[in-house]
C-alpha cells in the first residue's frame, strides 16, 4: 500500500495536482486483454524477414503499440533509410493478419476478465486503447468480455494516424470517454504503450507479460510494474484504495 501512495503521490506532483478522482481504465489490449503477444511476434518476425528486413521476435516486443504502418516505416528507415510505399506496407500488413489468422485462437490473458469486472465493480468505465487493427482479436473482445467494452470506448490503430509511443490513442480515448487526465489510468504492458501513457499525462501502469527486462518498462516511465495480470487483479482492491483514500 505505501509503495501504491508513493507512486502516487510522485506521479500528482509531477503533474501538479492534488489526486486522482478515478472514473475510467484504459486497457491496451494485446498482452494486457489476450495472451497474444507470442502469436504477433511470430508472425511480424516472419513475414518482415521474408519482406527482406532483420526483424526478430524481440523485435515485435520492443516495437509493440505501434500501428502495422509505423511498425514497417520505422524498420524500413532505419534499415533502409528509405519510407516503404503506401503498397508495400498494406501488402505486408495484410500477409501479417492472414499468417495470425492461421494460428490457434488466442485466449484472454490469465487474471485479465476478473480484473476488468472488479474495475465495473467498482463503477469505473473500462476502456481498450490499442495500437493493433488485428480483426480476429478485434471481433472476440465481444466474445471472451461480452459487454464490459462499449464499442465506443474502444481506440485502434483505425482511429489514429499517430500510434503509440505517441499520446494520440490514449488522448483520443479522453476525448471519447469524456475524461480528463487525473481521472484515468492505464494499463499497459510494452514500453511504446508506456511512454505514450506518459506522454499523454497518465498514471501508467505497466504488467510485464513478456520476456522484456522490467527496467525497461520502468525507463520507459511506468509508475508502477505488476509482474503478471493475476497479480494486478489480486492486488487490485489495494491499489484503488490507495487511489481513493484521502
Amino acid at each position: 500500500m505505501n509503495n501504491y501512495k508513493k507512486a502516487i503521490n510522485s506521479y500528482l506532483q509531477l503533474q501538479g495536482l492534488e489526486a486522482l478522482q478515478l472514473r475510467a481504465v484504459l486497457f491496451d489490449m494485446d498482452g494486457v486483454l489476450f495472451d497474444s503477444m507470442p502469436h504477433h511476434a511470430r508472425a511480424w518476425s516472419q513475414v518482415m524477414q521474408e519482406e527482406g528486413y532483420e526483424f526478430s521476435p524481440l523485435e515485435v516486443y520492443l516495437n509493440e503499440g505501434r500501428t502495422g504502418s509505423d511498425t514497417i516505416t520505422t524498420a524500413s528507415l532505419a534499415q533502409r533509410g528509405t519510407v516503404p510505399t503506401k503498397d508495400e506496407i498494406d501488402r505486408i500488413c495484410k500477409a501479417k493478419c492472414d499468417l495470425f489468422a492461421t494460428y490457434p485462437e488466442t485466449l484472454p490473458m490469465q487474471g485479465a476478465i476478473e480484473l476488468v469486472n472488479k474495475v465495473k465493480a467498482c463503477g469505473l468505465t473500462p476502456m481498450i486503447v490499442t495500437g493493433s487493427g488485428t480483426p480476429t482479436l478485434l471481433r472476440r473482445i465481444e466474445v471472451n468480455y461480452k459487454g464490459l467494452f462499449a464499442p465506443e470506448h474502444i481506440i485502434t490503430s483505425f482511429n489514429v494516424k499517430r500510434g503509440k509511443p505517441f499520446p494520440d490513442p490514449y488522448l483520443l480515448a479522453l476525448e471519447k470517454g469524456g475524461f480528463k487526465p487525473h481521472e484515468v489510468i492505464v494499463v499497459e504492458n510494452a514500453p511504446l504503450g508506456v511512454q505514450a501513457g506518459v506522454a499523454a499525462g497518465l498514471f501508467t501502469i505497466a504488467v510485464n507479460t513478456g520476456p522484456l527486462d522490467e527496467k525497461v518498462l520502468s525507463d520507459a516511465g511506468a509508475s508502477l510494474i505488476f509482474p503478471t495480470m493475476p497479480t494486478l487483479a489480486d492486488e487490485w482492491e489495494n491499489l484503488y484504495q490507495a487511489i481513493t483514500e484521502k
